[in-house]
């Protein structure tokens, strides 16, 4: 069964093009380690919550644009794997130290899916 690191993050909404390239360069990278799908999402409809939400979440401040991505991966094994080539890659720290926002208030986690559908 697949399975999908999820991400959340807060980025300058000035950076978005940066942002898109720096995407790009990474659904490349992924993609050579085994994943399979690579998805980032450009908040547009996002609104503050009053006990919590997206905005809430990463902390965002007024000049920023909240981020969700997913990276889906084969299997957990195949992700595994992926993750400590990418620890061991001098090519990945290259890439991840000019990151157009800021990293510390970045989550993001691994998840296995219990329904996965498409719909035509």
């Amino acid at each position: 069964m697949s399975y999908v690191d999820g991400f959340l993050l807060a980025v300058p909404t000035a950076n978005r093009e940066e942002y898109r390239q720096m995407a790009l360069k990474g659904a490349e990278y992924f993609k050579s380690l085994g994943a399979t799908e690579f998805v980032e999402c450009w908040g547009d409809d996002v609104p503050d919550g009053k006990v919590t939400s997206f905005p809430m979440s990463v902390k965002l401040q007024e000049d920023e644009t909240v981020v969700f991505s997913w990276i889906v991966w084969p299997s957990k094994e195949v992700r595994a794997k992926g993750h400590a080539a990418m620890h061991e890659s001098s090519q990945a720290e290259e890439w991840m130290k000019n990151m157009p926002f800021d990293g510390m208030r970045m989550m993001f986690g691994g998840f296995e899916p219990i329904v996965d559908l498409t719909f035509d």
